[in-house]
């Protein structure tokens, strides 16, 4: 989804507006979350932007977006452009753990014994 958003209508009030922004992005997301991964992918990732105009758009995080829209809500901003797109995203696997490095804690004695 590469958009322009515009906060302003001749009927709608402004906050009712962001709020609707806000769910739309919601609804896209889940959306692309829910389409099927192809062979050897764990999830799916988004690539981000957000900005002011297209120009001057900045890569963010998925989760930063709420606060950004209401970054500009703060500003009064009348739009703002946001771009998410969908990647293949494959987790990363835990290595594997090194016996040496356990740590032995000492047995502990029963009440009674010495």
């Amino acid at each position: 989804m590469k958009k322009t958003f515009n906060l302003t209508h001749p009927k709608i009030k402004y906050p009712r507006m962001v709020e609707a922004t806000k769910s739309e992005l919601r609804r896209y997301i889940k959306r692309e979350r829910r389409k099927a991964l192809p062979e050897g992918v764990d999830f799916w990732d988004f690539d981000c932007k957000f900005g002011d105009t297209e120009a001057t758009a900045e890569a963010i995080h998925l989760s930063e977006i709420d606060g950004r829209i209401n970054d500009a809500e703060q500003r009064g901003l009348t739009a703002f452009y946001i771009e998410v797109l969908r990647k293949e995203g494959i987790r990363a696997k835990p290595e594997k753990e090194n016996p040496v490095a356990k740590i032995e804690l000492p047995k502990l004695k029963k009440f009674g014994e010495e």
